[in-house]
């Protein structure tokens, strides 16, 4: 089956910035799982793998304009130091993910404090080119609870 719109789709990838330096891999884990077409992925990852099926591998590179857009001056703002997730202890240059009303969005921390953080609300990659080493591992038919839902279920994607 070929990736595309309302399909699931479970993949490796290795991704490397424009001096070749690893960002970050899945390969030491579990392949990542999300919902072909529904804005899981940035838009430009997922039109560069739609039609392609499981068991390719390929390489992709992407502009900043076309993964997380063009490098900002820092844009800060205060948020208390609850609302940061993924570390019990913040220090500066940390990324943290925070809920917000366009969704959870990744910032820096610039400064922590005791019960407020600043933070640059710029993504951490923005400005960057963006290399993907991709491996597709399995694509199938979403379920229309998927569908509905907006969002990969079951291994890799979405518990509820």
């Amino acid at each position: 089956m070929k990736i595309s719109k309302n399909t699931v789709v479970q993949l490796h990838y290795t991704l490397t910035d424009g001096d070749g330096q690893q960002i970050e891999s899945t390969l030491q884990g579990e392949p990542v799982a999300y919902l072909q077409g529904h804005g899981n992925m940035i838009s430009a990852f997922e039109q560069a793998v739609n039609g392609h099926e499981s068991g390719e591998s390929f390489s992709f590179t992407l502009s900043p304009e076309q993964a997380y857009g063009p490098a900002r001056p820092p844009q800060p703002a205060r948020v208390p130091i609850k609302h940061l997730q993924g570390s019990k202890k913040w220090r500066k240059g940390m990324v943290a993910w925070v809920e917000t009303e366009q969704g959870t969005r990744q910032v820096t921390v610039i400064k922590p404090g005791r019960f407020m953080a600043e933070v640059d609300t710029n993504h951490p990659l923005s400005g960057k080119t963006l290399t993907f080493d991709v491996r597709i591992v399995a694509v199938r038919a979403a379920t229309a609870e998927e569908i509905d839902h907006g969002h990969a279920h079951g291994p890799g994607g979405h518990h509820h």
